[in-house]
């Protein structure tokens, strides 16, 4: 399968009564299906996964799988804290036609997650699962990186294809490529990293960020690619402020917030979480005006 390229985390809509809006999600993904996006991660982090119902998240695949674009690589989000939840989850996909499972290292119960029950469970999924499993270490919210030394034991299963890695940690990314086999496929998921990452060998991205400016995040991937490195380095600069702003500071609310300034639904997001505040608004609206100016100025 194709896994060279961004994809966007795909956000779930919620409408003004706090259900999943499948409507907007069609929209935004036709709107999405128009750019040079090699596919869509379903249920990811910034999916706000966490705060779905497994069978809200089961229509949310129907309906993503449905409005996609043709020939678009499709990656579930199917990570749970037991290993039998997450290949439960992991083979609906399949079913539905998903063409790799995206499962995050469970945490609840750090303590025991030791480098050896880690492998165990990540085997087991893979052993069981009738799609690719991508390894998902995202230490920002899970507390658990997972680290070449893993990797290693792990990219010798022949289902387990790829990683991405969100730990913003782009030398611990090149020792992870230098251990795996060379058909592992690394992705990240750091927008402040993501020029370097592209530099020591990862092969795309899937990037909170491209739900707001999947043209910009492609523009990196492809200069990356052509070998344009200049380029690539100064594009990659103007994520650093949209990072920060819409990551650690506003998160997933000033996301969609962003979205919904540029054309995007991005709605509410779910309870605990919060939408932004006036002032947060006025911080998000300053950095997109600057964004649109070097845009129109560079056209």
């Amino acid at each position: 399968m194709n896994l060279h390229g961004i994809f966007p985390p795909v956000t779930t809509p919620f409408g003004p009564d706090g259900e999943v809006a499948l409507g907007r999600l069609r929209e935004n993904l036709a709107r999405y299906n128009r750019i040079g996006l090699v596919g869509y991660v379903i249920n990811g982090s910034t999916s706000e996964s966490v705060l779905l119902r497994w069978d809200e998240v089961y229509r949310i695949w129907e309906t993503a799988k449905e409005a996609a674009a043709p020939g678009k690589t499709m990656i579930a989000g199917t990570g749970a804290e037991s290993t039998a939840e997450t290949i439960e989850h992991t083979n609906r996909a399949a079913s539905l036609g998903y063409d790799a499972a995206l499962v995050r290292t469970p945490s609840f119960y750090k303590p025991a997650m030791t480098e050896d029950n880690l492998a165990e469970h990540y085997l087991r999924v893979a052993d069981a699962a009738r799609i690719p499993i991508l390894i998902y270490s995202v230490p920002i919210f899970t507390k658990i990186q997972v680290e070449a030394p893993l990797v290693a034991r792990l990219a010798k299963h022949p289902n387990i294809i790829g990683m991405k890695d969100s730990s913003g940690d782009a030398p611990g990314v090149a020792k992870i490529i230098a251990a795996a086999p060379k058909t592992f496929r690394m992705l990240v998921g750091s927008a402040a990293t993501l020029y370097q990452s592209f530099q020591v060998g990862a092969i795309g991205a899937i990037l909170a960020l491209a739900c707001a400016f999947p043209e910009l995040c492609v523009e990196i991937y492809e200069a990356s690619r052509a070998g344009e490195s200049a380029r690539a380095k100064t594009l990659a600069q103007k994520l650093l402020t949209p990072a920060k702003m819409l990551g650690v500071q506003y998160g997933i609310a000033g996301l969609k917030y962003a979205m919904d300034r540029l054309g995007y639904y991005g709605g509410p997001p779910r309870s605990p979480l919060q939408p932004v505040n006036e002032a947060a608004q006025r911080e998000i609206d300053a950095m997109l005006a600057g964004l649109v100016f070097e845009s129109a100025a560079r056209n």
